[in-house]
């Protein structure tokens, strides 16, 4: 083991390699819930250890040795019990029963993250549970981020994903690569949760930070494993345009202090522009190989965005064609409102505020804070400064998010100022 100053036992790396070491892990031992549960024990041993000792030559392989010798530990004391209750232990050698753990070296070249993302999303499991279920193993989110995500209590969200772990251990599920018709019936669960990864990571549903750059990164790179294991399909081409479209802009959504920079504010020299020269290029392929799906057209919403030098030189019009499409495909309502946005600068305010009015019946949006917000913006386009205030202030009252509630107050009090001159 080697002391390496400039390689620290941060989050950044151990987020990494967690899901390759749960990934060899469960491939050792057959069992989702107690594999996971080592890991984050060799995690943690990890970052103990590490910055005192050194990061290893091979950090894969030593958590995955770690990892393993606690698995040999549960499966030895599981065993133990049981024999307590029906057998003596003489009868039954533990060491005859339980797999030694790997060697530091098994599995340290492989990795197995794009198994585990497939397992995640098996067929044993509601849409919902796979979903909780892959961003808690292999995205890393808490349970409090997944159930921000969802929008649902912590509580009910970490019943989902301990029911889901259960339901992979009945399931009885080889982890082995799917077949091809398996990987197709899977394939959308596993962008859907890659897709919310990425927006976790590029805001940030809880907290003081407004991006999580980690989870971002993390989501791209997963989207890219996915891309070369399928690199004709064309909605694998669109998600992954889609977050290099959108992360390009990363450099500029935040001030000094972290605060939250709009669109229409950033200073666009910042943007990354060779993540958007990539991601033009994949999206350009993709378009051109026939069937548009909901990510392609996401990301030629972002494309549009990307290419104008200034923000008063976006194409609306061409956007708000695009959400159309997009509306026609998709139930989501955040597809609604993110339309509504678009009527609104090309037809007026008053437009896209009536385009809002069904979105309260909704109950996955009703009480979110970005109904409110774009209710407070595009009052605010239409000059009643009193009803955006209100609505500035709901918004900011339902975020988690420090920068979002903090900017959605300063709009608030920018125009109270304004009332009052």
């Amino acid at each position: 083991m080697t002391h390496d100053p400039h390689r620290p036992a941060d989050e950044h790396l151990l987020r990494e390699l967690a899901p390759q070491v749960l990934g060899a892990v469960v491939r050792r031992f057959r069992d989702f819930a107690a594999a996971e549960d080592a890991v984050q024990e060799a995690l943690l041993a990890a970052a103990l250890q590490w910055p005192e000792q050194g990061v290893p030559e091979n950090p894969r392989g030593w958590l995955i040795h770690v990892a393993a010798r606690r698995m040999t530990d549960h499966l030895r004391s599981e065993l133990a019990r049981r024999q307590r209750e029906t057998l003596s232990v003489e009868q039954v050698p533990a060491d005859e029963h339980v797999a030694p753990p790997p060697s530091i070296e098994d599995h340290s070249n492989q990795d197995d993250t794009l198994l585990l993302l497939f397992m995640c999303c098996h067929p044993a499991l509601t849409p919902p549970s796979a979903i909780a279920l892959t961003l808690r193993a292999v995205g890393g989110l808490t349970t409090a981020e997944i159930a921000h995500a969802f929008l649902v209590p912590e509580t009910t969200m970490a019943q989902r994903i301990s029911r889901a772990k259960q339901r992979i251990k009945e399931s009885g599920a080889a982890f082995e690569m799917p077949t091809p018709q398996e990987q197709a019936e899977r394939l959308a669960c596993v962008l859907h949760v890659l897709y919310l990864i990425f927006n976790e990571g590029y805001t940030s549903s809880i907290g003081a930070e407004l991006q999580r750059s980690d989870l971002a990164n993390e989501a791209i790179r997963l989207t890219r494993v996915v891309r070369n294991l399928l690199p004709d399909n064309g909605e694998v081409s669109g998600l992954l345009a889609l977050m290099l479209l959108t992360d390009a802009r990363r450099p500029a959504r935040t001030g000094p202090d972290g605060e939250l920079i709009p669109l229409a504010q950033q200073d666009r020299a910042r943007w990354e522009h060779p993540l958007i020269a990539e991601g033009i290029a994949l999206l350009s392929a993709a378009l051109s190989n026939g069937s548009v799906g909901e990510y392609q057209l996401q990301a030629a919403i972002a494309a549009v965005h990307d290419e104008a030098a200034r923000a008063q030189d976006t194409d609306w019009p061409q956007i708000l064609a695009l959400y159309g499409l997009l509306q026609r495909m998709s139930d989501n309502p955040m597809v609604t409102l993110n339309h509504a946005i678009a009527t609104a600068m090309v037809q007026g305010p008053q437009a896209a505020l009536d385009l809002l009015t069904p979105l309260d019946r909704d109950e996955r949006l009703a009480s979110h804070h970005r109904l409110a917000a774009v209710r407070a913006h595009l009052y605010e386009m239409a000059g009643d400064d009193a009803t955006a205030i209100g609505h500035y202030l709901a918004a900011a009252a339902r975020t988690a998010s420090i920068p979002e509630r903090n900017y959605l107050s300063a709009q608030a009090a920018r125009l109270s100022a304004k009332a009052r001159d």
